[in-house]
């Protein structure tokens, strides 16, 4: 019996790898809150990610930690608005190092609760693991590293179901499916798209128009007036907490493209949004179309980039931390010119 179960399993792990399957990670508040438990490192050896999927996908781990010498600690979440972590981090006094806050306008000026779900989330993971919890984590950690076809968001029962094309029923509306070859998540939170997405137009145009089912279904006008006001207020009120113990804080605006950069322009007005923000934290900021080495990136699906892309906008805007932006690094020190 034991013989016939590691024939199955060795069988079917070799044939998910033979379909473009890899190890990919289950990107859960276990895996989140490991990485939480990073900030606590030198402020001088690891810089702080926050934010929403494009920082998952833009930044190249591997080759900011080779450049800087930091460890990077990825804790944005997809789809999702950063505010709740930034307050969380802000809250800890005992977190004083660096930190880059991705903006998504559309996430991060929302006031909707289906938009903080999933940090509010992993914060009370975070919060509340038990000594078992942990031990899972590990004992998890061991087999997602070898084992492509425990992929829990592709290959298991739910997601095959989830992937069948049913009509909706009159007045339900399912989730949109995303290809399955749109992303992969390392152990270090890292997000990507595999190649054959990129060279697959029909993949990329699934997911262009999941974007625009997004933007249709949605109902609410941008926030404005009060509300606007009082998100600023509440990001300004968590910086200022964490400049005041010494540490570092630069908002980043990362690259989109086509229809949903326009739409983006249209719905949130760079200097009603984006403008106003960086104007009343008085830290470090980077849009990404004031620098033409970043600023000419095609999205494949005009929202994310590609691996080869991402190395590309790393690189730069490790340039661009150090040489412009005054940040330094254990490798790279500050050439402010």
């Amino acid at each position: 019996m034991l013989v016939l179960v590691i024939v199955s399993l060795t069988s079917w792990e070799c044939y998910v790898r033979s379909k473009g399957f890899e190890t990919s990670y289950d990107d859960n508040p276990a895996l989140w809150a490991d990485k939480r438990a990073d900030v606590y490192e030198p402020a001088d050896q690891s810089t702080v990610f926050i934010g929403s999927s494009r920082i998952k996908f833009d930044l190249d781990i591997p080759t900011f930690e080779s450049a800087t010498g930091d460890h990077a600690i990825q804790l944005a979440c997809v789809g999702s608005n950063p505010i709740p972590i930034l307050e969380n981090l802000a809250a800890d006094p005992d977190f004083k190092g660096k930190l880059v806050v991705d903006v998504t306008e559309v996430l991060f000026f929302s006031t909707s609760p289906h938009n903080v779900e999933t940090p509010l989330k992993n914060l009370k993971y975070y919060k509340d693991r038990t000594p078992a919890q942990r031990v899972s984590f590990q004992l998890n950690h061991l087999l997602e590293s070898q084992l492509a076809f425990i992929d829990k968001d592709r290959l298991s029962m739910n997601a095959e179901l989830g992937n069948l094309h049913l009509h909706d029923r009159p007045g339900v509306f399912g989730e949109p499916i995303f290809p399955v070859e749109f992303g992969r998540v390392r152990f270090n939170r890292q997000e990507y798209m595999t190649d054959h997405f990129v060279t697959d137009t029909a993949a990329r145009n699934q997911v262009k128009g999941i974007w625009a089912f997004f933007a249709k279904m949605s109902k609410d006008p941008p926030v404005s007036g009060p509300k606007l006001d009082s998100i600023f207020n509440v990001v300004k009120i968590a910086v200022d907490k964490i400049k005041a113990r010494g540490g570092q804080v630069l908002f980043v605006r990362t690259p989109s493209s086509g229809e949903f950069l326009f739409g983006e322009k249209m719905g949130y007005p760079r200097e009603k949004y984006w403008d106003k923000l960086v104007s009343q934290l008085q830290c470090p900021s980077l849009y990404f179309l004031d620098y033409p080495a970043i600023a000419h990136f095609e999205c494949p699906e005009n929202s994310h980039l590609s691996q080869p892309d991402a190395i590309l906008f790393t690189n730069e805007f490790i340039r661009i931390l150090t040489q412009e932006k005054g940040w330094k690094f254990r490798n790279l020190p500050a050439v402010v010119k």
